[in-house]
């Protein structure tokens, strides 16, 4: 059997980056790129496969695309379609801290009280009070948040990034997130829908306009999401929790006296009373008194169906032409065959049930 790294996150391959915005040429050389808030989501990856495969699915045209302070080109695809149907792993996906990055990397990640590199409390927050966060991105830190989702109807088996720097996205999308957590306690796959929603709000007089990020369990009633865990069967396709049962076909009830008659000894008539016991119908006396019957009569030669007496010497062939009788010969000292029912170990009439399994 292998063996784990314990301290080792186990994580799913990252197949590309789910973004709320882009960015276009500036008309001024001198000037970097024009960072655009986008609609719909953009979807970036280093293989063209995946965002060739994301366009068809959602629409838009795959180009080449170069991240900033990168060298490396990738391919995204600004997205047509107005919602994404992701699928939310497992645990908490939410991962959210308050960054700045410089360009040798990340400088400061807080978690809005403590900041982790330098081992410090919040900068931003001793510096500029409360109301840090209305500060320009250049003095302070920007609220980053990640989560990673499964896209179930592109290539391959891996999580797409979703990541946005908005402040009210970040509240948003955790109060949302919450809610989903709470419900089913992080057990299991959950279908999500995703998009981008325009929101304005007044600040101090002045109106702003900023993009939330909305995450809502894709169900088809409230209950399901708040029902707990979900099979997987379910994520794939959630309109099956709504699809009414298939009933169960009936039962149809087993007629032991006419399955009775047809046997051909006591001994048999026995062995349905058995499968009637093992059935639940150990206490049915008049059941029980009826198939004792029907074995006594078969033992002595009556047919049980039409109440006739077979055996009899009129209906026995006669010799042939040789005097010969087609009859079976038996030596006396063999042991005769049973005469009646008494011969056969029936239950006591008095506990017909006794024995039957519980």
């Amino acid at each position: 059997m292998g063996s784990r790294i314990k301290t080792m996150k186990r994580q799913a391959a990252e197949l590309g980056r789910i973004r709320t915005g882009y960015s276009r040429p500036n008309p001024d050389p001198k000037k970097g790129p024009i960072p655009v808030k986008s609609k719909t989501f953009v979807l970036t990856s280093h293989s063209r496969d995946y965002v060739a495969a994301a366009a068809e699915l959602y629409g838009g045209r795959v180009e080449q695309w170069t991240p900033q302070r990168s060298s490396v080109a990738q391919w995204r695809v600004i997205t047509e379609a107005p919602e994404l149907r992701a699928i939310l792993p497992a645990g908490d996906p939410l991962n959210q801290a308050y960054e700045m990055w410089g360009g040798g990397g990340c400088e400061r990640r807080c978690d809005g009280e403590f900041e982790s590199i330098k081992r410090q409390p919040c900068v931003c927050r001793a510096k500029f009070g409360e109301d840090w966060h209305e500060r320009p991105p250049t003095q302070v830190c920007r609220p980053t948040s990640r989560i990673g989702v499964y896209l179930p109807d592109l290539p391959d088996v891996g999580v797409w990034r979703l990541e946005t720097k908005s402040y009210y996205a970040a509240d948003a999308l955790a109060g949302g997130l919450d809610t989903v957590l709470q419900a089913t306690e992080g057990k299991g796959l959950l279908p999500v829908r995703m998009w981008i929603e325009q929101r304005t709000a007044v600040r101090e007089g002045k109106t702003k306009q900023f993009q939330v990020v909305m995450l809502v369990p894709a169900l088809p009633k409230l209950r399901h999401a708040l029902s707990g865990p979900i099979s997987t069967a379910a994520a794939l396709d959630p309109s099956s929790l709504d699809r009414p049962a298939i009933a169960a076909a009936p039962i149809e009830p087993v007629d032991y006296r006419a399955e009775a008659r047809e046997c051909r000894t006591g001994a048999e008539v026995l062995q349905v009373w058995h499968r009637a016991r093992e059935n639940g119908h150990g206490e049915d006396r008049e059941l029980w008194a009826d198939l004792k019957r029907i074995a006594g009569d078969i033992d002595k030669g009556i047919d049980p169906s039409t109440g006739e007496i077979g055996g009899d010497q009129d209906d026995e062939p006669g010799p042939d032409a040789d005097g010969v009788y087609d009859v079976e010969a038996y030596d006396e000292t063999d042991e005769p065959p049973v005469a009646d029912a008494s011969a056969v170990a029936w239950p006591s009439a008095a506990q017909p049930g006794s024995g039957a399994r519980q």
